[in-house]
């Protein structure tokens, strides 16, 4: 009796399929410069998500979300490790853009291209039946997740940020640009910092 084989792990498990397609996708690759690379992190089992905003030149180079000196900040906010921080069983990385959209001319890069989220997040976020807490990190995650519910700035949605627990937890971007925004609100810091890492602390443990 000749015994059929099983099929391969991503056609079984739907998190790993959808996975695999978003990784594959080309969907705006006429928009991109420097051509599609998407960079998503997830398993069933994470308890914490992160969506910020698309990646920049040295995650496209690397394929690694986060890894520049924004995520050297994010994880100085969080408390976390690169191990841990880059543990898909903990932790799903979800932008609202998956792959690099390019410079402006007068400096900075794009926003996430917008067919994106609305493409990919319906189909990841529902296979991600653990996550407790959603880091929004910047405004075009606040955008897409919050809505009409998130304020009228980023600042006004991050210093609300009690109004968004315990599913969402806004913060802004934590790249260079924002060190100037962080030296005139040292309320972030100094409040919102503190119970974030409690947060993430207990959802890790």
């Amino acid at each position: 009796m000749t015994r059929t084989a099983a099929p391969p792990h991503s056609e079984t498990d739907p998190l790993a399929r959808v996975l695999a397609e978003a990784r594959a996708c080309r969907h705006c690759e006429a928009h991109l410069p420097l051509g599609p690379r998407p960079v998503v992190q997830a398993a069933a089992t994470a308890r914490l998500m992160i969506v910020g905003q698309a990646p920049g030149t040295k995650v496209h180079e690397t394929g690694i979300p986060w890894n520049d000196p924004s995520g050297d900040r994010l994880r100085e906010w969080l408390a976390l490790d690169r191990e841990t921080f880059y543990d898909p069983a903990r932790i799903a990385i979800l932008p609202a853009g998956l792959c690099y959209p390019g410079r402006q001319e007068r400096g900075g890069d794009n926003p996430p291209r917008p067919e994106c989220a609305p493409l990919w997040h319906p189909r990841i976020r529902p296979l991600l039946p653990k996550v407790e807490l959603t880091l929004l990190v910047g405004f075009y995650a606040q955008a897409y997740y919050l809505g009409k519910a998130r304020g009228r700035t980023m600042t006004e949605t991050v210093r609300a940020w009690r109004d968004y627990l315990p599913e969402f937890l806004p913060t802004p971007h934590p790249s260079w640009r924002s060190t100037h925004w962080l030296r005139k609100n040292p309320w972030f810091e100094g409040e919102i910092v503190p119970e974030l890492r409690k947060r993430v602390r207990a959802l890790l443990a």
